[in-house]
């Protein structure tokens, strides 16, 4: 996503902190779904393994932990390889990544329409180089990541986050993750699934509270 002016890519360094790392948690995971995770990234990971604390009651980080083992254990050729023959497809791929297909059972469908409308009404549009359409879990993440940490305040901002995450995501995001964690052949983005499950279940409760 980019604003019709100029490229928003990176997190702003103004909020709080607890905003900045939900920020850095929404990129992360537009991430996995928008390319297979390089080797710098597993590698990255990987590392973070020894700075973690988990507590028994505290799924997102057990979830985060899951993820960090797969990520320590596996190159990113498998990554990769996993990434492309689910995700991928000529015909129709193992896991669709597209909120209109589990709002409406069809790609293109009213939801994308109504995201567009969003989205201009917010000021941004996609990319040039970016292929998927806008409905796209990574592209949805990527919009979050900038509501929160953007330098508009009027149009990043809770108000505006918690509308589009309620419209846009929440709808859907539990059935995605059951796609990829009920596909035999994934093993992989299991805990990736998780994770966005356990971190997108928090946003949801937190936006509920307001």
């Amino acid at each position: 996503m980019s604003t019709k002016e100029n490229a928003v890519t990176e997190v702003s360094e103004v909020g709080l902190p607890e905003d900045l790392a939900r920020a850095d948690l929404y990129g992360l995971i537009a991430r996995f779904f928008h390319l297979p995770p390089d080797q710098e990234l597993l590698d990255q990971i990987a590392a973070t393994a020894d700075q973690q604390e988990v507590a028994e009651d505290a799924p997102l980080a057990k979830a985060w932990m899951n993820l960090v083992e797969v990520a320590k254990n596996n190159p990113a050729q498998a990554w990769r390889d996993e990434f492309d023959a689910n995700f991928i497809s000529v015909g129709k791929p193992n896991v669709i990544l597209n909120g209109s297909f589990y709002m409406a059972g069809h790609l293109n469908e009213r939801p994308l329409v109504n995201i567009r409308k969003a989205l201009e009404e917010f000021g941004l549009e996609s990319a040039e180089e970016v292929t998927e359409t806008e409905d796209h879990i990574s592209s949805l993440c990527e919009v979050m990541r900038y509501l929160i940490a953007g330098d508009d305040v009027e149009i990043s901002n809770l108000t505006n986050q918690r509308i589009f995450f309620n419209e846009h995501i929440r709808p859907w995001y539990d059935e995605l993750c059951d796609a990829i964690e009920g596909t035999p052949e994934m093993h992989l983005y299991h805990p990736v699934a998780a994770l966005t499950r356990e971190f997108l279940a928090i946003e949801g409760q937190s936006f509920d509270m307001i």
